[in-house]
């Protein structure tokens, strides 16, 4: 896969750039500013021409071509919109639209002029930051599997930002090289999320925890199999993986950033690999789609790549339950009985919420940690889509101050998230006159009672829930969006920064 080099550098004269592509963000007011039209004159007046003709109104993230001049191919114009009511979803919007019409085109490289936002605008490095994210996700394709239909790899190369008016070079390079490896974390996650389920295994995912570990000195791995949760009494995660020829495995990355003494943030990913349903088996409509199931797992690989490549002062511990859900002699029937790693009994009623059965173990498991706060991300349940569609992440959580810290993270970042709540009227639909609990409710609000589940495992600490089976990946066109490694990793900085 090609590489994307963004970089920030001191801005020199028009007559001195040279480059595929000038891209120049162009704020919306009624008359250009004295940077502006300085260009105009150095594009022969087809910049006015362009917003007379009204062939480009600069709303935020609308785009259009020029014809370039002297050593400039052409010329790239992207609307800012009113910078007084800029957010950070305007952010995202010029940023989608600059990354989209950059990577239809043939330029090799880029520059991005901000002096034509005379103005000053507040907090810069966030747009900065954002730029160089959705240069990084657009600068992703999928080839793994492909062989005659591969796509050639992308033309751009490398894109520099001057940003003389907004703010320092240094402090310009510090948001883009934040906004390229929050990027890159999250196109980890969207390869593991994209590939096959006869590739991506738990063994596989186990083998890509060993390369991450050393890609990062920071980072170290540990693996138990399924005779070593066996030994500490897993039997609920080693229940989903029965039916299948492929064995379950318990990741466990530690990512060192801090004192060695310091608590860690754990977060925890369930890594159904593939998901039939088992026994309660799934419509064959769509179910290629479980592939996706472990998203969870593949955002906790992303968002320790995210925090190693951003030397995050803070230790990070993530735990990835990986298993495959299949029908078989062997599988796991409804009705039966598990003894989880806590000592609670699971009477198993649907074979097909499985998610929250290796999820309980591991959440009892990061408790050896003596984590901080703990977050398990995980493409739980059908009923969040009904709930909030495909826009924001389902948060759950035992702690206020918790739930907020996602949901701000989520607004910065621009992955937003809503809270439910978790109330004791939720949980009596779990009882469950064979066992402690069973692993589905008897009533309504699906996602509601599965976060009441994994709640009865989490007591001990402070404990968030993200379902993200509406974020993680999309229909249509098909993959894996990378969600939400742009909450989780803004999250992580917020804590690291507080240290």
């Amino acid at each position: 896969m090609s590489v994307l080099n963004i970089t920030a550098k001191a801005a020199t004269t028009l007559d001195q750039l040279k480059s595929h592509a000038l891209v120049v963000l162009v704020p919306e007011r009624k008359s250009l500013g004295a940077r502006l039209r300085e260009l105009d004159k150095f594009l022969g007046g087809s910049l006015s021409r362009t917003i007379a003709n009204r062939d480009f109104t600069p709303t935020c993230g609308a785009t259009t071509w020029l014809s370039g001049a002297d050593q400039l191919d052409r010329v790239l114009l992207v609307g800012c919109g009113d910078l007084s009511q800029r957010a950070p979803a305007s952010d995202k919007k010029i940023a989608e639209g600059l990354s989209r019409a950059l990577m239809n085109c043939a330029a090799k490289d880029a520059i991005i002029w901000t002096e034509g936002l005379s103005q000053k605008i507040k907090q810069p490095e966030q747009l900065l930051e954002q730029i160089a994210l959705q240069l990084t996700l657009a600068h992703y394709q999928y080839s793994q599997t492909l062989n005659h239909r591969k796509k050639p790899p992308r033309e751009l190369r490398r894109v520099s930002v001057t940003p003389t008016n907004l703010c320092t070079t240094a402090s310009a390079k510090r948001a883009l090289d934040a906004g390229s490896a929050i990027g890159h974390g999250a196109n980890l996650t969207r390869e593991l999320v994209n590939l096959p389920g006869n590739i991506c295994t738990p063994r596989y995912l186990a083998a890509e925890a060993r390369k991450l570990a050393k890609r990062h000195s920071e980072l170290s791995v540990s693996i138990l199999d399924e005779r070593k949760m066996a030994d500490l009494g897993m039997h609920s995660l080693l229940s989903v993986g029965n039916g299948s020829d492929e064995p379950s495995r318990l990741i466990t990355l530690k990512y060192q950033g801090g004192p060695a003494k310091s608590r860690p943030y754990c977060l925890v990913g369930k890594g159904i690999t593939f998901d039939t349903g088992g026994i309660s088996l799934k419509p064959g409509a769509k179910m290629d789609e479980m592939k996706f199931d472990m998203g969870g797992a593949a955002s906790v690989f992303g968002s320790i790549h995210a925090a190693a490549l951003l030397k995050l002062p803070i230790n990070i511990v993530g735990v990835i339950a990986a298993a495959e859900n299949m029908p078989s002699g062997r599988a796991t029937k409804p009705g039966d009985v598990v003894k989880s790693l806590s000592g609670k009994t699971i009477e198993i009623l649907n074979t097909d919420a499985e998610g929250r059965l290796v999820l309980c173990d591991a959440l009892t498991y990061v408790s050896r940690f003596a984590p901080e706060e703990v977050i398990d991300i995980a493409t739980l349940t059908g009923a969040i889509i009904v709930a909030l569609g495909h826009e924001a992440t389902g948060i759950f959580s035992n702690d206020d101050h918790l739930a907020n810290s996602l949901l701000e993270a989520g607004i910065r970042s621009h992955d937003r998230g809503w809270r439910f709540p978790i109330w004791e009227e939720y949980h009596r639909q779990l009882e469950s006159p064979f066992a402690d609990l069973a692993n589905i409710g008897t009533g309504g609000a699906g996602s509601i009672t599965a976060a009441c589940f994994l709640a009865q495992f989490t007591e001990d600490y402070k404990w968030a829930h993200l379902d993200i089976a509406g974020t993680a990946f999309k229909g249509s066109p098909k993959g894996a969006t990378g969600r939400p490694v742009p909450m989780l990793v803004d999250y992580l900085r917020e804590r690291s920064a507080r240290r």
